[in-house]
């Protein structure tokens, strides 16, 4: 759909007679900030050309990119109006700290130039799509307004967006609404699209020494109960508390993963701030302060381990989240209208999940779901823990034999999940095999694949033993049917070892979701 924007709104694209320094009387001063604090500076506007301010200062004429900085102060051009292709609202995660690097992306895909511009509304920026690397027609226009995952939401409700971007999945509330308003079934793979893995991040000022926390004590820390770093093993020092607002899909997922189900309330002098960049400057401005960002956003600031309930310590790394056993990761969407989306709304998320968009992912400091492969040490966390000597000698023979194996075969980041109380993969798993078979692709013939299955502990041993069997053969066919000729070199075998080597805590539902999974280990020739 085709919107206009106006001159308050989106500014910066068409400007009003010339911006030299001569239409004005007198210099005047402006200054300009960024979201993320990395830019910051005053002086006398002298120009805009090229999508960038020229300001006069003590050290001279600085030239500043229009699409770090918005400008404040009366000298800030008047801008005129102008049209867009396509709308994107939503998540400031997405927003911020991915889209950028995607359109960009996009556009190089188009052989096109994208001419990025901050409007001086908020954090918005509008892309300008020009063919021909810069020299030909226009293409498009595209529009992307950072705010929250909610907002989003309710912008495409509303049709006053084509993209929602959202650091969380959308609720069933929201997707009946957008169903009853003829936008089609959310959930569906063409509605919702995947592109990104994310670990939240809990930062500390880097001045400050604690490098870990149990989960029970960023509950109370979050809660008011600790309020002292002093009471960690810290310092002497008043923890300042920084969150996100109601509604921002990376509150929801921190209180989601670190409170469950109990109840939540801000400690007392909670600072609320708007955007990841706001959280990450704050901490970073402030001794005894602690947050939670995104993983691209934490600047420089301490990040620490969570250690769950169960003593498992949980590292925001990239292979962990794309496995999907952090628990402090979230994957990041964009959602689409069925009734409404144009061509070039479509060919944009087609881009934004493909093979192709994966390293401007990684670049942007998210994870995408390119796969990964590690060694399994004997002298890891797991390994030590299949040597656990307080299990029955039966369970204990499983525990023998899925350790033999861990040290012929590799592990890959894939791991494949099932949608609740079905035998479907979810839609995460649906990407993955495909990425998998392209893997695959490019390994020598005689490559050994193992898929391996594990569940929870709810149930008896035998049982969720041959569940895990089962889980492992249906995706070893699976693989197999789809893959066809492109994996014929490749032996696919499966075993199953039911509830041993739990990655996540059985006590909490989600704990319960990470341990049901099929790994996915590799063996090269000898």
């Amino acid at each position: 759909m085709t919107k206009k924007w106006n001159s308050t709104a989106l500014g910066m694209l068409t400007l009003v007679g010339s911006l030299s320094l001569s239409n004005f009387a007198f210099a005047q001063e402006v200054t300009l900030t960024s979201s993320d604090g990395t830019v910051n500076m005053t002086g006398d506007f002298v120009d805009f050309r090229d999508n960038a301010y020229i300001i006069a200062t003590a050290l001279g004429e600085l030239r500043v990119s229009a699409s770090r900085v918005n400008c404040e102060g009366a000298a800030c051009p008047e801008l005129g109006g102008g049209e867009v292709d396509i709308t994107i609202a939503g998540s400031d995660t997405v927003g911020l700290g991915l889209m950028p690097l995607l359109l960009e992306g996009y556009a190089g895909s188009i052989d096109a130039a994208a001419d990025l511009v901050n409007t001086g509304n908020g954090d918005d920026i509008v892309a300008e799509l020009i063919g021909d690397q810069g020299f030909g027609e226009d293409l498009a226009s595209i529009l992307v307004t950072s705010s929250g995952s909610s907002d989003g939401f309710a912008k495409l409700l509303e049709r006053q967006t084509d993209i929602s971007m959202s650091s969380r999945r959308i609720q069933p509330a929201e997707a009946r609404a957008l169903r009853n308003d003829g936008a089609g079934n959310m959930v569906n793979p063409a509605q919702e699209h995947i592109i990104a893995v994310d670990s939240l991040v809990l930062v500390t000022n880097p001045a400050n020494p604690i490098d870990s926390l149990t989960t029970q004590q960023v509950q109370q820390i979050y809660n008011g109960q600790i309020t002292n770093w002093s009471q960690v093993g810290g310092p002497d020092l008043a923890i300042t508390v920084v969150s996100r607002p109601e509604g921002s899909g990376t509150r929801d997922v921190f209180e989601d993963r670190i409170f469950g189900d109990a109840n939540t309330s801000d400690a007392p002098g909670t600072i609320v701030a708007e955007s990841n960049g706001d959280v990450s400057q704050i901490v970073n401005q402030t001794e005894g302060a602690v947050g939670y960002v995104g993983y691209a956003f934490q600047r420089g600031a301490n990040a620490l381990s969570i250690v769950n309930e169960c003593g498992i310590s949980m590292q925001p790394n990239a292979f962990s989240a794309r496995t999907e056993e952090y628990a402090l990761q979230r994957r990041l969407y964009l959602y689409t209208r069925e009734d409404t989306a144009s061509d070039k709304t479509r060919d944009f998320v087609t881009y934004a999940t493909s093979d192709e968009a994966d390293s401007l992912i990684g670049k942007a400091g998210f994870i995408g779901f390119a796969v990964d492969r590690r060694e399994q040490p004997l002298d890891g966390d797991r390994a030590r823990a299949l040597l656990n000597q307080d299990v029955d000698a039966y369970e204990g023979g499983f525990m023998r034999q899925m350790l033999a194996q861990m040290a012929d075969f590799d592990r890959l980041s894939t791991t494949f999940r099932f949608r609740t109380g079905s035998a479907q993969l979810d839609e995460r798993g649906l990407i993955d095999k495909q990425r998998l078979i392209e893997y695959l692709e490019t390994q020598p013939a005689g490559t050994e694949l193992l898929m391996v299955g594990f569940t929870d502990d709810v149930g008896q041993f035998d049982g969720n033993l041959a569940l895990s069997q089962q889980r492992a053969a249906q995706v070893a066919n699976e693989l197999r049917n789809s893959g066809g000729d492109r994996v014929a070199d490749i032996t696919v075998s499966s075993v199953g070892f039911g509830e041993i080597a739990p990655s996540g805590c059985n006590t909490s539902d989600e704990g319960r979701r990470i341990n049901r999974r099929v790994e996915v280990w590799i063996k090269s020739p000898a």
